[in-house]
C-alpha cells in the first residue's frame, strides 16, 4: 500500500502532465504484478469493491470520533476519505499477527469480505496503516481517486513505461479485466501480443477540435449535424454486440434492444438517441427526441418493458471502423463514407440511419444554415476532412465541432454548496432561479464551471456573508445576485418544480449591474424549451 499511496500523493499535488506520466511509468516499472494492474484499475475508475461505500466509512469514524467534530471537520475538508484518514485514531492495543499489506492482497481481502464483514475487515486495515496509506485505503475503496488522471492519461503512462503506442493499449485494455497480466506479459515482451479478434473490443474514438474562429474550404471538409445524444461505437464480433460510450464503458445492459438489432460484423460509430415524434422528420434527418428523453434510460442496468416502448433509442451513425474483419481506419473519410453507405441499408431501419451530410454551397452558406438550425437534438455542425483517416484521440486539422450558439438566462442564486478536490474550501455549486408568475423565484439550474479565481473567490465571500439559512451543507443566500447562464437547450420536466430543465448550463457572466428583480421569468424559459 506504501507504494500506491506515494503514488497517489504524488499525482494529486502535481499540475504537470508530463510530470504525472513519469510518476506513472515509474511505477508501474518499478511494481510487481498483480499490484500495479489493480493500481491502473483504480486509476481509471475499472476498480469495484461494492463491499464498500461511503456510509460504511461514516459509520466506522462515527464509533471512534466526536460525531460533532466529525461534521465539521468533513465540511471544512469537503471529502470523506481525507477527513476519516486525518480523524482515524492509533488503536490502544496494536492488531495481533502480520498480514500481507501489498496492494492486491488488500483488495482480495476486502473482496472476500462481503458486505457485512466489510467493515470490520475495513477498520482492521485501517489500523494497521500510516495516515497517507489511510487516506489511500479509503479512495481505493470507494473507488473515487480524483487525483487529477483521467483514464487516458492513465493508459499514456502505461504506454509511455513499455515504449507503446496508446492506442493499441486502449484496444487491448476493454477485452481484459483486472489486473491485466496479459498486457504486461506483451508490454515487456515476455509474451505475443494478446489475441482478441474474437471479441468485441473497445476501439478508441476519433475526436474534434472545436471550430473557436476562421473557416474551413468545403472543397476540403466535409459538413454534416453534430446530434445531440451520447457518443457509442457498436461493435459485433464472434457473436456478441456490445455497445460502448465514449470513455470505453460497456453500456449494452442500458440498450438491450440496439445490441440485440445489430448484426452486422465490424465496429460502427455513431449518435445513440431516442425516437421522437415521426411526424418531426425533415431534411435534417429528424425523428429524434431531444437529449432529455435520452436521459431516461442512460446509467440503468435493467430496462423495463415501458421503457423500451416510451423511449425507443436508435444509433445515427457516423463512420465505420471495421467491416467484418478488415480494418478501414487508415482509408479516407470518402472511402468509409462510402462504405458506411453500403452498410447501412442491410441494417434495422427502425434502429439504425444514417447521418445525413449538409449540402452548402460555401462556407457562408453553411454559416446560414447553423444559424437556422433549433431541432431539438441537434447540437451544432461537424466538419470532417475529406482525407481523413479514423485516428483515436484529437488531431489538429481533421475534424472540427462547431456547436451552435449557446441560449441565455439571468438566473438568481438561491443556494450554495462547498465543491469537491481543490475547490472544497469554496462555496463553487450554485443553484439558480427565475421569477414565477406569481413572483417566486423557481430553481430552474445548477452550474459551477464558467468563472475565473478571482470570480470564485468574491462569490464565496458573498455566499458567507449573505447567508439567511442552513440545510446541512447547503447556504440558502440573500435574493440578489444574478448570473447569467448560458446553456445548449432547455427542455420540458416533470421532475422539476419549473417544469424545465436545461441542458449543459455554465455560468456566463457574474451580473453586479443587475438587480434580481429583473431577472428573467420561468414562462421566458418555457417557451424556449424544445
Amino acid at each position: 500500500m506504501r507504494a500506491f499511496s506515494q503514488l497517489l500523493d504524488g499525482l494529486t499535488y502535481t499540475r504537470s502532465r508530463n510530470a504525472k506520466l513519469k510518476l506513472i511509468a515509474d511505477y508501474l516499472r518499478a511494481t510487481p504484478d498483480p499490484d500495479r494492474g489493480y493500481a491502473m484499475a483504480a486509476l481509471t475508475g475499472d476498480l469495484d469493491l461494492p463491499a464498500v461505500k461511503p456510509a460504511v466509512i461514516r459509520a466506522l469514524v462515527g464509533e471512534r470520533v466526536d460525531p460533532v467534530l466529525y461534521g465539521l471537520s468533513r465540511d471544512f475538508i469537503g471529502d470523506t476519505a481525507e477527513t476519516a484518514a486525518l480523524l482515524w485514531p492509533d488503536p490502544a492495543v496494536p492488531p495481533e499477527g502480520e498480514l500481507d499489506l501489498s496492494l492486491s492482497a488488500v483488495i482480495d481481502r476486502l473482496n472476500a469480505s462481503g458486505r457485512a464483514a466489510a467493515p470490520a475487515t475495513l477498520a482492521d486495515l485501517l489500523d494497521r496503516v500510516s495516515v497517507e496509506e489511510r487516506y489511500a485505503l479509503l479512495k481505493l475503496a470507494t473507488g473515487s481517486l480524483r487525483a487529477g488522471v483521467s483514464a487516458r492519461l492513465a493508459k499514456t503512462g502505461l504506454a509511455d513505461a513499455f515504449g507503446l503506442n496508446v492506442d493499441d493499449v486502449e484496444e487491448l485494455w476493454h477485452g481484459l479485466t483486472p489486473p491485466y497480466q496479459p498486457l504486461f506479459e506483451w508490454a515487456e515482451g515476455r509474451s505475443d501480443r494478446p489475441a482478441l479478434s474474437e471479441l468485441p473490443v473497445f476501439r478508441p474514438f476519433m475526436l474534434a477540435h472545436g471550430l473557436e474562429d476562421g473557416t474551413v474550404d468545403l472543397a476540403d471538409y466535409a459538413a454534416e449535424w453534430k446530434w445531440d445524444g451520447i457518443r457509442v461505437q457498436l461493435v459485433r464480433a464472434g457473436g456478441q454486440t456490445r455497445l460502448f460510450s465514449r470513455t470505453g464503458d460497456d453500456i449494452t445492459a442500458s440498450f438491450p434492444d440496439v445490441a440485440a438489432a445489430f448484426t452486422h460484423d465490424g465496429a460502427l460509430d455513431g449518435e445513440l438517441l431516442v425516437r421522437g415524434d415521426a411526424q418531426g422528420a425533415d431534411s435534417h434527418g429528424g425523428a429524434a427526441a431531444s437529449f432529455n428523453a435520452l436521459q431516461q434510460r442512460l446509467g440503468r442496468k435493467a430496462v423495463s418493458a415501458a421503457m423500451l416502448r416510451d423511449y425507443p433509442a436508435f444509433v445515427r451513425l457516423y463512420d465505420v471502423l471495421l467491416d467484418g474483419q478488415e480494418d478501414l481506419r487508415a482509408e479516407p473519410w470518402t472511402e468509409r463514407r462510402r462504405r458506411l453507405e453500403a452498410i447501412v441499408p442491410q441494417l434495422d431501419p427502425t434502429r439504425f440511419d444514417l447521418s445525413q451530410l449538409i449540402n452548402a454551397a460555401d462556407f457562408y452558406a453553411l454559416t446560414e444554415i447553423r444559424a437556422g438550425a433549433r431541432d431539438d437534438a441537434i447540437e451544432g455542425v461537424m466538419l470532417k476532412r475529406r482525407d481523413s483517416p479514423y485516428v483515436g484521440g484529437r488531431r489538429v486539422g481533421l475534424w472540427y465541432k462547431w456547436k451552435r450558439d449557446p441560449l441565455t438566462a439571468d438566473c438568481v442564486v438561491m443556494y450554495a454548496q462547498r465543491g469537491s478536490g481543490k475547490r472544497s474550501s469554496y462555496y463553487s455549486d450554485y443553484t439558480f432561479g427565475c421569477w414565477s408568475e406569481d413572483g417566486d423565484l423557481l430553481p430552474v439550474g445548477k452550474a459551477y464551471s464558467g468563472i475565473t479565481d478571482e470570480e470564485l473567490r468574491w462569490i464565496d465571500r458573498f455566499v458567507r456573508n449573505h447567508t439567511v439559512k442552513r440545510f446541512g451543507p447547503v447556504r440558502e443566500v440573500e435574493k440578489s445576485l444574478v448570473f447569467e447562464i448560458a446553456f445548449d437547450s432547455i427542455h420540458a420536466s416533470a421532475r422539476h418544480k419549473s417544469g424545465i430543465a436545461m441542458r449543459f448550463p455554465r455560468i456566463s457572466r457574474v451580473r453586479r449591474d443587475k438587480p434580481a428583480a429583473e431577472a428573467d421569468r420561468v414562462e421566458t424559459l418555457r417557451r424556449l424549451a424544445t
